[in-house]
């Protein structure tokens, strides 16, 4: 049986980055791009977590991190504190001006998820969902040292 799965999920991703700055765009969303979009989204589930965990969550490499934290602190959309508990920990904080982007990156996403899911089911998204975490769940698995 042939496996075309791994470059099917590449190609779905470059083709969903690309779709997702065109809308970004379309809508004259400026304030962010794609990629500090998913460390927002990140954010916004839980804010005040250590870079180590962001890099976990969102998938990004720590090193690939820096540049973008940098830049998004630079931009005013989040903040660096040192952690209380412990002085090696850095946390990263949602700023008042993320907090009010969330609204706009909702509105991407959910067009994102039309475009996605066009022509699904209910149930076909449920069982693909299923299956995208269990995908998710292998690779992180693998990865543990």
């Amino acid at each position: 049986m042939e496996m075309n799965g791994g470059f099917l999920v590449t190609k779905i991703k470059q083709l969903g980055d690309r779709i997702f700055e065109k809308i970004l765009s379309e809508k004259n969303i400026d304030a962010f791009n794609g990629a500090q979009g998913r460390i927002l989204y990140v954010l916004w589930q839980k804010d005040g977590i250590s870079i180590r965990s962001l890099s976990t969550k969102c998938g990004l490499a720590i090193t690939s991190l820096t540049t973008m934290l940098e830049r998004m602190e630079n931009q005013g959309l989040i903040s660096r504190v040192q952690s209380e508990t412990d002085k090696r920990k850095t946390l990263l904080f949602l700023t008042e001006k993320a907090h009010a982007l969330k609204g706009e990156y909702d509105s991407v996403s959910d067009e994102m998820g039309s475009i996605y899911y066009k022509g699904f089911s209910e149930e076909e998204i449920t069982r693909f969902e299923e299956c995208l975490d269990r995908i998710r769940k292998n690779l992180e698995e693998w990865q543990k040292p």
